[in-house]
């Protein structure tokens, strides 16, 4: 059972995203509630991010004095101060549910304590569950499409070219090759396109080797 409102622990997160910022205007809308409803005994977890760093120190600790049982509800003045994704969002209030901890974001009016807050909790993750299953079908669409376009999924293939070459000069077709060392047409083609560059970066080399260099020869001009 909770504790009596007078004695209930609260825990209010306050976080900032620039220096330039301050907490002052979630500090007084948050006690101004606190007040309300009658609730006294508070601590509060503050974080200050920078372009330098993400870390969320007194969001950590929030969290582990809430698996402690050291706090009984959570206040933040928008969910957007506690939660980076709607995923996230719901996974941690089902864990401080399980932990028996309530939570209240004021600007969002998403109360835990009232059956209409819980209710709406229940549709965030009927939400986040159909967010999930969207960005799975477009995944799989994704990956479908790009089979039927002959793009070949995973790792890179390794192609043995001597095979190729080998498999070309006794006549087979591009399909045929392809069937007889089990890769695409495609991955054939680039194969074979890859080995008439390299055979003609060759034969370019080899002729700048093998050319009659400039004459070293002096030129002089007599006058009569």
């Amino acid at each position: 059972m909770y504790q009596s409102d007078m004695v209930k622990r609260i825990g209010i997160y306050l976080r900032v995203s620039t220096n330039g910022q301050n907490t002052e205007l979630q500090r007084k809308e948050i006690e101004n509630y606190l007040s309300v409803r009658g609730w006294t005994n508070w601590t509060i977890y503050e974080d200050k991010l920078t372009g330098t760093t993400n870390q969320r120190p007194a969001l950590k600790l929030m969290m582990s004095d809430a698996r402690a049982r050291k706090i009984d509800a959570i206040i933040c003045w928008k969910m957007d101060r506690l939660f980076r994704s709607l995923k996230d969002l719901v996974t941690t209030l089902q864990e401080l549910s399980d932990f028996g901890v309530e939570f209240v974001s004021i600007k969002d009016q998403i109360d835990m304590t009232t059956a209409s807050g819980r209710l709406m909790t229940h549709l965030l993750a009927a939400f986040a569950e159909f967010e999930a299953a969207l960005i799975k079908e477009r995944v799989c669409a994704g990956l479908a499409n790009a089979k039927r376009n002959g793009v070949i999924l995973g790792r890179p293939t390794v192609i043995n070219k001597y095979k190729v070459v080998r498999l070309k000069e006794q006549g087979l077709s591009l399909s045929e090759i392809a069937k007889q060392i089990n890769k695409t047409k495609s991955a054939v083609s680039k194969t074979l396109k890859k080995i008439r560059i390299e055979s003609i970066e060759s034969t370019v080399s080899k002729t700048k080797d093998f050319s009659t260099p400039p004459s070293t020869q002096k030129s002089i001009k007599i006058d009569d």
